[in-house]
């Protein structure tokens, strides 16, 4: 009986062992599929192409990592405020979608090297005279919820003296500003582009830089090799060129020469 039991609990912990050894890698390998949460509403990173089927920096950037780690996608549709719920959640596995590095969001997900960057600024039809943030006192300043825009321009506003308006996703807010719904927007570079290819009789222009954020790829907490995994692989194509020619292809710069030297 003794032994009996000896045998059993050792089984135990080594089957215990083996859970504990089990990871998100493992489950991703194993499943011969990755779950990608991508915001399918965000040219030129994340949209739909005339055929309905997902383009953009970010879209290419997710195939180009399942092509070379033999991994079908599963696209986790989302938003800029359902990014992170979705990998903390369970519901994805990574974010690939403009996510910056923030020390906020460090908090709460782990992120791979950066990838890319992204140029954060205030956007406004050129016909209006911004310069600064003085010229925004007294002005709504319209901002999709969850982005670091919005955690950025909420901290100062009671300060700099305007009101901050949300929009939940990006499309809706690219259309307040093509609409005249909106008349300052603080996003990216692209969708300030984006409000002028809406309504190009009334262009809009980017009027000042607030910074510029590195984007990387987003996991939970907790998953070394999966994370090391990312490293390693964003190190390979950051110097064969590869993420480069996909930046370059929609943003029609390459990346910064720090980035992939």
């Amino acid at each position: 009986m003794t032994l009996f039991r000896t045998a059993f609990v050792a089984t135990c912990l080594t089957l215990a062992a083996a859970a504990a050894q089990a990871d998100l890698l493992d489950d991703i390998m194993k499943a011969k599929k990755i779950r990608i949460s991508t915001d399918m509403a965000i040219p030129p990173a994340g949209m739909m192409d005339s055929s309905m089927k997902p383009t953009g920096s970010d879209v290419e950037t997710a195939q180009l990592l399942a092509k070379d780690w033999g991994l079908e996608i599963e696209w986790v549709p989302t938003t800029g405020a359902t990014r992170i719920p979705n990998v903390n959640t369970g519901k994805a596995d990574i974010i690939i979608s403009t996510l910056s590095v923030t020390p906020e969001r460090a908090k709460v997900i782990d992120f791979s090297k950066p990838y890319a960057v992204l140029q954060s600024v205030v956007g406004a039809p050129k016909t209006a005279a911004i310069k600064d943030w003085a010229d925004l006192k007294g002005k709504n300043v319209t901002v999709t919820r969850g982005t670091t825009q919005d955690t950025e321009l909420s901290a100062m506003a009671n300060e700099r003296g305007y009101k901050v308006v949300r929009y939940d996703d990006d499309a809706t807010m690219v259309t307040a500003g093509a609409t005249g719904q909106a008349d300052v927007v603080a996003t990216s570079v692209a969708l300030v582009n984006a409000i002028t290819a809406k309504n190009p009789q009334k262009p809009w222009e980017p009027k000042f830089v607030i910074r510029n954020f590195d984007l990387a790829i987003g996991t939970k907490q907790g998953e070394p090799r999966l994370q090391a995994k990312l490293n390693e692989w964003v190190s390979a194509n950051l110097k064969n060129g590869k993420l480069s020619d996909i930046y370059k292809k929609y943003y029609g710069v390459a990346l910064p020469a720090a980035m992939t030297n």
